[in-house]
């Protein structure tokens, strides 16, 4: 006798349901005893108030369209009453941390107990392939192998480069300089990230795409190589794309519920644009006779990477992925900077007599070095103190491969271990740590660079992460950031910030960057 189709498909869905109601009591029962064997403590919990936690997903969302997210992340430890507590999400437990101790176990001393996980690369797939910000095990190691070279010290401390594209941004507010030598109003956060993108095609690929030149009144003719590449089409598309996988991370392993409108089409835009350079490295004949004519004289990404792999789609996702870390953590660290400069005028007039004593005036600059630059101390602090408020990455998560634990946050007190099964995730803030008041005063969300006169930075400063994993480019990024910082100061004897909107927001995709841009105007020497 055969079962109507109807009570055919109702057996099936109550077979799985028992089944998985079945199996997560089991394997809760599993936990449960491994987490006693390990002396281990449950931590607070996050409280839902509808099934499976999607008020926590709806909270997450309106916070991402307020530009408010790494506040939330703040604000969720004060409900909660805990720095570390767990969370249910879409039927997974997880844990969220802003512990130093914990986030050092789970990046450094157990660094082998976590990886980046499955989730992650399912969702940064789409955009940015396989790449060293998907990648664990022989392939990560692989490529940190290939980057290390690009990131030597006599790589960064050129700053021939760096000078030409900072030239190429003050003929950009040249455009908006009047007669009595103050600016109309200026974003420099959109010049920053014109800047960064082109300094780091250069830096990487070999050549720049000149989006600031580009875009200036006037302008012809451009890079021959790069020509047909629309880079303001591929920054838009790589900003969108990116948004897109923000908002599909809030909802965990289950991102593949959100494809937002347009995102093939922008990822499609970023390939095309990549494309265009990878061609050019497989191209035979135009290496040899850049070989031949003698005109590579330093290491380039994209070259030496080409003599690894012939797979375009290879190439391609690894230069997506180090041009995601080339050109947003340098914007994005500039951004922050200028507009707590901007919002504090005594600071910046600080900071600048300091760089008029060490390194001269705009029209007659003197020793602007590497090693003169990182020995400037009020200009690290300034640099230090913008990363612990608005650090690039402020949220980060890893996955755990296997049973393990963190140091603490569980029991009444928080301070026994935590047991973390297999298969579930640690998300820990940045942010919310670089804001505890029992670690920084209780003058946290002050823009302060002299609170580092006499202070180390530990495990409580992370603003290029930290262990095996720490961001390798940190030195290029700070760099790059304090020359430009040099010259603006150099040449702008003030700055006066025009946002109207009293509070200060975020435009987070994978990096920070200011909400409402960085509206100033500014006044030449």
């Amino acid at each position: 006798m055969q079962l109507p189709i109807a009570t055919t498909a109702f057996l099936v869905v109550l077979s799985y349901i028992i089944y998985f109601v079945l199996s997560s009591f089991l394997q809760s029962r599993r936990h449960a005893r491994k987490a006693r064997e390990l002396k281990c403590e449950e931590p607070p919990l996050q409280e839902n108030k509808y099934p499976l936690g999607i008020d926590q997903i709806q909270r997450a969302l309106a916070a991402d369209k307020e530009k408010l997210f790494p506040i939330d992340t703040i604000k969720r430890t004060v409900d909660v009453g805990a720095i570390t507590y767990r969370y249910s999400v879409l039927g997974n437990n997880n844990i969220f941390t802003a512990d130093e101790k914990n986030i050092q176990a789970v990046l450094a001393t157990q660094f082998s107990d976590f990886d980046l996980g499955p989730t992650r690369k399912g969702n940064f797939w789409p955009l940015l392939g396989n790449g060293i910000f998907t990648q664990d095990g022989a392939g990560w190691e692989h490529s940190r192998a290939m980057m290390r070279p690009q990131f030597a010290r006599e790589q960064i401390s050129d700053l021939v480069m760096t000078e030409r594209h900072v030239q190429n941004m003050m003929r950009a507010l040249d455009v908006n300089l009047n007669a009595n030598k103050w600016t109309d109003c200026v974003d420099l956060q959109v010049l920053f990230f014109r800047l960064t993108l082109d300094s780091a095609t250069e830096f990487l690929f070999g050549e720049s795409v000149d989006s600031q030149v580009r875009l200036l009144p006037g302008h012809q003719g451009g890079n021959e190589k790069s020509s047909d590449a629309s880079s303001a089409d591929f920054a838009a598309a790589f900003d969108k794309g990116q948004m897109a996988l923000a908002t599909r991370g809030r909802f965990g392993d289950k991102f593949y519920l959100c494809n937002p409108k347009g995102f093939k089409e922008d990822c499609n835009v970023c390939h095309k644009f990549i494309d265009h350079f990878v061609r050019l490295a497989l191209s035979k004949d135009l290496r040899e006779k850049e070989l031949e004519s003698g005109s590579k004289e330093k290491y380039v990404f994209l070259e030496a990477l080409a003599t690894q792999t012939q797979d375009p789609i290879e190439l391609r996702s690894q230069l997506l992925n180090i041009l995601l870390a080339g050109r947003d953590t340098t914007a994005s660290l500039l951004g922050w900077l200028f507009l707590c400069l901007a919002r504090d005028p005594a600071r910046y007039a600080k900071l600048r007599n300091i760089i008029i004593q060490e390194f001269g005036t705009y029209d007659n600059p003197k020793d602007i070095t590497f090693s003169r630059m990182k020995g400037c101390q009020y200009l690290q602090h300034c640099n230090n103190e913008t990363l612990r408020l608005y650090p690039v990455v402020p949220i980060n998560s890893r996955f755990a491969n296997k049973d393990t634990t963190i140091p603490r946050g569980g029991g009444k007190d928080g301070k026994s271990k935590i047991f973390i099964p297999k298969g579930s995730a640690v998300d820990y803030s940045v942010h919310t740590m670089h804001h505890r008041k029992d670690l920084w005063g209780e003058d946290v969300e002050e823009f302060k660079p002299e609170r580092w006169e006499n202070r180390r930075p530990g495990w409580d400063f992370l603003p290029f992460n930290g262990g095996p994993r720490i961001c390798i480019g940190q030195q290029f990024a700070l760099t790059e950031s304090s020359y430009v910082t040099v010259r603006l100061l150099q040449r702008f004897d003030k700055l006066e910030y025009l946002e109207t909107d009293p509070v200060i927001r975020h435009n987070l995709s994978l990096t920070d960057c200011s909400g409402n841009g960085v509206k100033v105007r500014m006044h030449a020497v």
